[in-house]
């Protein structure tokens, strides 16, 4: 193999010094450079989006007329991605209709996630559940990024029919580490959403539900519930 001459270069100039060294009286390996310590690994201990998918819940958690959505699930597999850098701009209310809203946060997703989705025939009701892991105390500024982004959408305009949307929200008592439930409400709508954020750990649970007369709100909590408690009982790191 014919070795670049800007590496020969180095080579010769690397070989000096052991030469020098071995001829040197009184040379020995105490005067060899140290190794540097290897850095952090910030997703020691994470889970992945395999492992979160298996926290999911199952089709018995859901109403029984709701199925699964073919193309509603994903996961990052075993893989983690790197750390997105959160976008300061000011939030994007409509984001909070999308079916995966985490992103109202600023924060685009974690270094892993699980996401399933189901639904009725129609597609008038719906269901969807989240996890998104960060690294560090990042899970504890998307909740409150989250809170804040509530706030600041406290009246919106609807994309679809141009309808005044009212969103309130508040936080959620023995629901994982911190959690803050949301209801989006609007004249032109049949029944609202309740959007459910909770954190366990490093990770943050996100649940989007229209099932049922009460906004959702009944299958929103029994949804996230059942997701908390499967991380928990998984180990998620804390």
């Amino acid at each position: 193999m014919r070795i670049p001459p800007r590496f020969v270069q180095v080579i010769a100039v690397a070989a000096l010094p052991l030469a020098l060294a071995a001829c040197s009286p009184g040379s020995s390996d105490s005067a060899a450079p140290t190794e540097k310590p290897q850095a952090k690994n910030l997703n020691a201990g994470l889970m992945t989006g395999t492992q979160l998918k298996k926290a999911l819940a199952p089709a018995s958690v859901f109403p029984s007329n709701l199925s699964a959505v073919s193309d509603g699930f994903s996961d990052s597999g075993d893989e983690f991605a790197s750390p997105a850098v959160r976008d300061t701009v000011k939030p994007d209310c409509t984001k909070f209709e999308n079916t995966t809203w985490l992103d109202v946060s600023g924060f685009k997703g974690g270094v892993s996630f699980a996401q399933g989705e189901y639904a009725n025939a129609d597609e008038t009701e719906e269901m969807v559940q989240e996890i998104d892991v960060f690294q560090g105390r990042t899970a504890d500024s998307v909740m409150r990024q989250i809170r804040a982004a509530a706030g600041a959408c406290a009246t919106f305009t609807d994309l679809n029919d141009h309808s005044k949307v009212q969103l309130s929200g508040s936080t959620t008592a023995g629901l994982g580490d911190d959690a803050f439930t949301m209801t989006m409400t609007s004249g032109h709508w049949e029944n609202g959403t309740t959007l459910v954020a909770a954190r366990v750990g490093n990770a943050v649970v996100t649940v989007t539900s229209t099932a049922g007369k009460d906004n959702g709100a009944a299958n929103a909590a029994k949804l996230a519930g059942h997701v908390v408690d499967s991380l928990k009982n998984a180990g998620a790191k804390g």
